[in-house]
């Protein structure tokens, strides 16, 4: 007779309040929360079959099965969001028993402690700013006296001359391309960073993750008190007006799961 596969627990968020679980996701059923040090932990049962090291290894090759699930996790730690101020954790993040868990909740305990403290009524925000270069080179022609200069050149030259003036005005453009993108970009961060409680400047994607026909020039987050969630979006769409004539596109996205502002480390927790 074959043993019964074990059960594993499955970590999605920490919080200082009970969870309210009802209608959270689609695992209402098999969500519920370990109380350990005043801190409430997230869970759930999964499988063996599933989430042990070695198959999780094979499962994560399979895209379908870590959309559908990654679906789960983020659905699960936005629904307890909507009651409490959450430390949240990245998609399979597993434990073999809730000695392990509670092992780790003593581990870290102050620094749960400090990150709900910090995130108390605040809410993740993402900024991202994407570049239309062509279009951006177009504003940029008009404005820039060295370029137009030699532009002026270039029609009135040799065509040997001619070359060598075009060859120094796609340097002088792009020079003044980079200079225009890095100093909007450092406006917007400085901009949204006064009305963040933290604010973090991300890693920018490549158009096969974001999936724009634009590039991506900046990538942030900020932690916004609630109160001055609306004043944040308000600026975002005041910005947005006025660099859209530039080939500038603003994507104000949120509230996230506070990610970028939880100084946990949130390293492979899975036991044996």
């Amino acid at each position: 007779m074959e043993a019964a596969e074990k059960n594993l627990i499955y970590l999605y968020c920490v919080t200082k309040k009970a969870p309210k679980l009802k209608g959270v996701g689609n695992l209402v059923d098999e969500l519920y929360f370990v109380y350990h040090l005043g801190l409430y932990a997230v869970v759930s049962k999964v499988k063996e079959s599933e989430f042990s090291e070695e198959n999780l290894k094979k499962n994560l090759a399979n895209l379908e099965w870590v959309k559908d699930r990654v679906t789960v996790h983020e659905e699960v730690i936005e629904g307890i969001m909507k009651n409490s101020d959450v430390v949240p954790f990245k998609f399979a993040t597993i434990f073999s028993n809730a000695d392990n868990l509670k092992a780790m909740m003593d581990k870290h305990l102050e620094d749960f402690k400090t990150n709900l403290r910090n995130l108390k009524n605040k809410e993740e925000w993402g900024v991202k700013i994407y570049c239309d270069i062509e279009r951006l080179k177009g504003t940029v022609i008009h404005e820039e006296s060295g370029i137009l200069k030699i532009e002026k050149e270039i029609n009135s030259s040799s065509s040997g001359k001619a070359y060598f003036l075009k060859k120094k005005k796609e340097e002088l453009m792009k020079e003044a391309v980079n200079k225009r993108i890095n100093e909007y970009g450092q406006e917007s961060f400085e901009l949204f960073k006064i009305l963040s409680y933290e604010a973090r400047i991300n890693k920018l994607l490549p158009k096969e993750v974001t999936e724009k026909e634009d590039d991506m020039v900046l990538n942030s987050a900020f932690l916004v008190d609630k109160d001055k969630v609306s004043e944040f979006i308000h600026a975002v769409d005041d910005l947005k007006t006025r660099y859209n004539d530039k080939g500038l596109n603003l994507d104000c996205t949120g509230p996230w799961p506070p990610y970028n502002f939880c100084n946990l480390s949130k390293g492979k927790e899975q036991s044996g």
